[in-house]
């Protein structure tokens, strides 16, 4: 019975999101309210579950996703977007300009937010096209699927992240097993898929063709690299290195320190605050307001962030996720295999590759105990599922479509199919790790 009322109530929460279009935060909270009543819990315990839930989750990612929100403002205002892009074209060359944007989308994709990256590099694409007459998709997909690969598989991006925190795993190796997965599935859906997509001929809108900054107006090509990547590197670095250092010694201390996400990032955005804001002459009015303004941005977020962890809670006290651990445990199904398709489902259905990953780490949590999974490739296998087929209920596929001036059925053939394989490879590149340290 607390399965069937489960099930109900995600149908529920799909048709309240996807159909009567109730905001996100609202739909959770509706669902969890209805699951808790229907499972008979007490309403004092309803409640306790609903506040336990939203400040459990939001306690731990709340400072990364804001300090990830203000270094992303950083370097959108600043023009280092810009600054890598023309260099790693400089680099490789205008006859393989694919490759820089794909190399590009990667490395600016690794800190920023999906929808920030896509408006930075996206003109670049658009202006390159014009400029040496080349077709936007093409040169365009390969970007794009970096972009979506670094949203879907790795923190400190909000969902990978969230997921990560919920499961209680190294954010450091989660990075590093993301990146392994991350790089096969980039050159499948994006440098190879792309390839075929010369035919696709219509220009994209001039509309969105990039200003022209110039060279005095952007920060230098290393303090825009070690920018965008410092965060990385602390976090990555730190869990490479520490194996090396007894426990209890100042350096395991200071290291951990250092390496830990929240720290990583405060360490990077002030550290970015004078690359890019000071050091470019900005004053620190501008400064500071930018960083306010970059906050309103993601604030809806951390509601439907709150949200989910509201239902989570409630299925666990009302004994749900025990339940479902028991039906998952007698599929014949590999429990990576079921979360990539539970995550791949609702991200069909709702559209939110966000709203997919966080659901569905609420609903598999049970199994990591249960069966023994690898904790770290189960983030990265419904993070890889939350990037299934985005289609038109996606801001993305619209944001795609006008930009590149697509119909509708060339918006399917291209940015869909490239989305699937980007959820598909992610699959397979777990899969084949998981036979390696699983």
């Amino acid at each position: 019975m607390p399965l069937l009322i489960t099930i109900f109530g995600l149908t529920i929460l799909i048709v309240l999101i996807s159909y009567f279009k109730l905001h996100t935060f609202l739909s959770f909270l509706t669902v969890a309210l209805g699951i808790g009543l229907a499972l008979q819990m007490p309403p004092d315990q309803i409640l306790t579950a609903i506040q336990q839930g939203i400040g459990g989750t939001l306690g731990s990612i709340v400072a990364i996703i804001a300090l990830g929100a203000m270094l992303g403002k950083l370097v959108a205002q600043s023009g280092a977007a810009q600054r890598i892009s023309t260099k790693m074209i400089d680099i490789i060359g205008t006859g393989y300009v694919r490759w820089a944007f794909m190399i590009t989308g990667f490395i600016v994709g690794l800190p920023l937010f999906y929808s920030v990256g896509f408006m930075l590099i996206a003109p670049l694409v658009i202006t390159v096209s014009y400029r040496y007459k080349l077709p936007a998709v093409y040169i365009g997909i390969p970007m794009l699927a970096s972009l979506s690969v670094t949203q879907g598989y790795l923190p400190p991006h909000p969902a990978p992240l969230a997921i990560a925190k919920q499961f209680n795993v190294d954010m450091g190796l989660t990075l590093f097993y993301g990146i392994i997965v991350a790089i096969p599935a980039i050159l499948v859906s994006g440098a190879l898929f792309g390839s075929t997509l010369k035919k696709y001929l219509t220009m994209p809108n001039k509309a969105f063709i990039a200003p022209e900054l110039k060279d005095d107006q952007m920060p230098s090509t290393s303090m825009s690299f070690i920018s965008v990547l410092l965060p990385i590197l602390l976090i990555g670095l730190s869990t490479i290195i520490l194996p090396y250092f007894a426990k209890d010694s100042f350096l395991f201390k200071v290291v951990t320190f250092v390496g830990d996400p929240i720290v990583s990032m405060f360490i990077s955005v002030i550290f970015a605050i004078y690359a890019l804001g000071v050091k470019q002459n900005k004053t620190m009015n501008e400064i500071t307001t930018l960083l306010g303004n970059s906050i309103k941005e993601v604030a809806m977020l951390f509601l439907i962030f709150g949200g989910a962890g509201a239902l989570k809670q409630v299925l666990t006290d009302g004994g749900v996720n025990q339940s479902i651990a028991s039906m998952m445990e007698a599929s014949s199904l590999h429990p990576l295999v079921l979360a990539w398709g539970m995550a791949a489902i609702i991200r069909v259905a709702v559209g939110s590759s966000t709203v997919s990953g966080i659901t569905t780490a609420g609903f598999v949590a049970p199994l990591l105990a249960s069966t023994h999974t690898e904790p770290h490739l189960m983030v990265l296998s419904i993070g890889a599922g939350s990037m299934m087929f985005s289609h038109v209920n996606d801001s993305g596929f619209w944001l795609f479509r006008e930009y590149f001036q697509l119909s509708m059925t060339e918006t399917l053939k291209t940015w869909s199919i490239m989305e699937t394989l980007v959820s598909i490879s992610g699959l397979a590149g777990v899969m084949a790790l998981n036979t390696f340290i699983g």
